[in-house]
């Protein structure tokens, strides 16, 4: 798994500045509305929602948009039709990188004019479905923030069934489980004293490309930039290695 950190925080980073953009809104705000098509309108019993939720109270949305996203969701907000679906699209980038979007949409033909469009302007391909998703593994993912003991976080993460961890810099770690094992991992995290600041399900490369051309690498990430500013999409993963100088240098 090693590798995939730097662009997580690179991509954190970059969520300081897009947090001031209305996206985060219309992002968050749709999560929330499939979280309650795909379970139940209370977030005490659909952990999807309720992570949705703490991540739309974490971005700043007030507190009745997030209550609208619900409404929406559970069909009781009068005169919306929209019909949000999830769907993963999939790609290349410059120098043969994959690259997996997942989307929220109401108009699959819009999002696929919106992407093909921003793959060809900026050196890459739309794919077929599965051309690239065979080298990614989903894996549920918890952030922890405040880490001093390591020995206490690997203990906590074994007893709520984590397959991994990763430390990072500023008392930082990020610990991996099977996708239907990310509740409970959360829960016994934060049963243990650990502040979990995130819980998410990431898709997790299982091979990489270095990317050492500074051209291909400045293509690659604008092309990264322009696929995560659309508004039907949700996240972008990619499977590129880079020098954290040549990606400083290229997102000037």
């Amino acid at each position: 798994m090693a590798g995939h950190s730097k662009w997580a925080n690179i991509k954190r980073q970059k969520a300081v500045v897009d947090a001031k953009r209305g996206k985060t809104f219309t992002q968050l705000s749709r999560a929330i509305i499939v979280a309650v098509r795909s379970g139940i309108p209370d977030p005490a019993g659909n952990f999807q929602l309720r992570t949705a939720i703490d991540k739309a109270k974490a971005a700043g949305i007030p507190n009745d948009n997030i209550e609208r996203a619900i409404a929406k969701g559970a069909g009781t907000f009068g005169g919306d039709n929209s019909n949000f679906e999830a769907i993963r699209y999939e790609g290349y980038g410059p120098g043969g990188v994959a690259i997996l979007i997942e989307a929220l949409t109401d108009n699959r033909n819009r999002t696929a004019a919106d992407l093909r469009v921003a793959f060809s302007k900026n050196g890459g391909n739309l794919g077929e479905t599965g051309c690239v998703s065979w080298m990614f593994d989903q894996k549920g993912v918890c952030t922890v923030q405040g880490v001093v003991d390591e020995e206490q976080l690997l203990e906590a993460s074994l007893e709520g069934g984590a397959e991994s961890y990763e430390m990072a810099e500023d008392e930082m770690a990020e610990v991996f489980s099977e996708v239907e094992n990310l509740e409970t991992l959360n829960k016994t995290l934060k049963d243990k004293g650990f502040k979990v600041t995130d819980a998410e399900l990431r898709w997790i490369p299982s091979n990489t490309v270095e990317v050492t051309d500074s051209d291909q690498a400045r293509s690659l990430l604008k092309l990264i930039d322009t696929l995560e500013g659309l508004d039907d999409v949700q996240n972008v993963t990619s499977n590129f290695e880079m020098a954290e100088n040549l990606m400083a240098l290229s997102m000037v």
